[in-house]
């Protein structure tokens, strides 16, 4: 009866793995490690990509939440409005300003220069003529305590909710005018929600 052959020499006994099977271990090797560097690369890349976006995005199309109804019917609470950070405005453009810590949206009505008139019907002039008001559904006065006819003054805006009974705007001088230091830029589009959505002027 012969012994059992020990582990030691099972070992000794097994062939010795030739060198085109060490190759093919090496070049495997070489290929998950260059898979795997790849892979980081890629992750890198998109990361970088979405930090980009991400900033791309917050300096020049902050998005903006609406609070409040000054703004109906054009904008309701709850709105997402996109917003392109600019100092061009024309008169009918929507406007976000900052105002004591918040941001407000207003429309433009009078450009650096203009005289603005408005009578007591809430009927609105400026360099006297008429506005045609299509986004104002009911007129107003509204809170007022400016002279008329009121020039605005140079580098700054008079704006309006379209709201008029409820909105505190450039009618009054505590909010007066909008610096030009003070806009954040051009209301472009509803965002969300989706039954919303609607290009903005």
């Amino acid at each position: 009866m012969s012994a059992a052959a020990s582990p030691r020499n099972d070992e000794a006994s097994r062939p010795l793995p030739n060198t085109a099977a060490l190759r093919q271990e090496l070049g495997r090797v070489r290929h998950v490690s260059r898979r795997r560097r790849m892979l980081a690369g890629i992750l890198g890349a998109l990361t970088v990509v979405m930090a980009a976006g991400a900033l791309v995005a917050t300096m020049l199309f902050p998005v903006l939440q609406v609070f409040g109804s000054s703004m109906e019917p054009t904008l309701s609470e709850g709105d997402f409005v996109v917003c392109l950070r600019t100092s061009d405005f024309s008169r009918g453009d929507l406007a976000a300003f900052y105002y004591n810590n918040k941001v407000l949206i207003k429309r433009v009505i009078g450009l650096p220069g203009e005289q603005v008139l408005i009578n007591e019907a809430g009927d609105v002039y400026v360099n006297g003529e008429l506005l045609q008001e299509s986004y104002v559904q009911d007129k107003a006065l509204g809170d007022c305590d400016l002279t008329f006819p009121f020039e605005v003054p140079e580098g700054r805006l008079f704006v309006m909710g379209d709201h008029r009974a409820t909105s505190v705007d450039s009618r009054n001088s505590v909010i007066g005018c909008v610096g030009e230091e003070n806009l954040v830029g051009r209301l472009m589009f509803t965002a969300w929600p989706p039954v919303r959505w609607a290009l903005l002027r």
